[in-house]
């Protein structure tokens, strides 16, 4: 059985930053890529960034150059680090890992991220 789960999240102001975390535990043999969705209200959940094994990264446009994906292995947790906040990076923010060996992926619960003055 394998979990994750999200910390961090909360209010921000508009240019602000904040950096959320996903932990895995349980069940965990190797992970492959690790990243973030988001869902904000009225939208589909959408992909933030991705962080493979070998440490590459892939960003969604929107957040390009103000968010930073980075992955403690030996900790098997993941980070966002968000920069130069705005209103619409206002979401409930998902962390999800892929495993060698297993299909599918694995979700956190999601953490809020509300960016308001």
């Amino acid at each position: 059985q394998v979990q994750l789960v999200e910390s961090g999240g909360g209010l921000v102001q508009p240019g602000g930053s904040l950096r959320v975390s996903c932990a895995a535990s349980g069940s965990i043999f190797s992970i492959n890529d690790m990243g973030w969705y988001r869902q904000a209200p009225g939208k589909e959940r959408e992909p933030v960034a991705v962080i493979t094994s070998g440490a590459s990264t892939n960003y969604a446009e929107s957040v390009k150059g103000r968010f930073t994906i980075s992955r403690d292995n030996a900790e098997n947790t993941v980070y966002l680090q968000m920069n130069s906040l705005k209103p619409e990076d206002t979401a409930v923010y998902y962390c999800y890992a892929r495993f060698y060996g297993r299909s599918g992926l694995y979700w956190g619960q999601g953490t809020q991220v509300t960016v308001s003055s």
